[in-house]
């Protein structure tokens, strides 16, 4: 398996699973239907754990992320010449695995008559609208969760398999505490892939894809971890 295809392939777990919760939860008619933002965000930790155990074969690093692949390259962890490679693995990947969880609940996307959940299964949009704040807080999601990569590929060696639960559990928290005002995106492939999907997909009766918004969950967690990996080279 190569770093392309490890990539790839995780990224399309992590969002068949990470979307996945969201359309068991939020679509109508579904066994999980209103199971609230705990089952989400546990759902989200499990498509880590299996997003990064998939990929961590192909020695690609388990990224899955565009903001951790940029934010390591810009520490001096990861050549820059890879860094395309791997945004564009990562961006097929989400894209496959938001394609088929639309596959997985066509039934519901029929059925339910709320086209905001329709996007919310696809990607973020926050509870309440005001770009500053939007902004500040997704940067401090992806502070906070590239601030723990960096301290966990320092412990060891680099991330992978070993690193997949530990990860998981600090998706866990940056959800359950920091997910409240945007859904916290942390990852500019897990929300641009899907949105791009929601735009493509013959939906029945959504509403569009809130291209206004979009660029705040792709610019802002590369911020925050651009931030976490100069904090990181001052400190150590």
């Amino acid at each position: 398996m190569t770093p392309f295809t490890g990539e790839l392939l995780g990224t399309t777990v992590l969002v068949l699973l990470g979307d996945g919760v969201v359309a068991n939860v939020i679509l109508s008619k579904t066994k999980g239907n209103n199971g609230g933002l705990i089952a989400i965000t546990f759902g989200w930790a499990v498509a880590v754990f299996a997003g990064v155990f998939v990929s961590s074969a192909s020695g690609s690093g388990s990224h899955l992320n565009p903001a951790v692949t940029i934010a390591l390259a810009y520490a001096g962890k990861f050549p820059w010449t890879d860094v395309p490679m791997y945004i564009g693995a990562q961006m097929l990947g989400a894209m496959i695995g938001a394609f088929l969880v639309w596959v997985t609940y066509k039934q519901h996307f029929d059925e339910t008559t709320d086209m905001d959940a329709k996007l919310g299964t696809f990607c973020t949009a926050p509870s309440i609208r005001n770009a500053g704040y939007n902004f500040t807080t997704e940067v401090i999601g992806t502070f906070v969760l590239l601030l723990g990569v960096f301290y966990i590929t320092k412990a060891t060696g680099g991330l992978g398999s070993i690193d997949g639960l530990p990860i998981a559990l600090l998706v866990l928290g940056i959800g359950l505490s920091l997910g409240g005002p945007t859904g916290y995106c942390i990852n500019p492939a897990r929300d641009l892939g899907p949105r791009i999907m929601h735009f493509i997909l013959p939906i029945k009766n959504k509403r569009d894809s809130d291209w206004k918004y979009s660029w705040i969950p792709v610019i802002a967690p590369i911020a925050g971890g651009l931030i976490a990996a100069v904090l990181y080279g001052l400190i150590g």
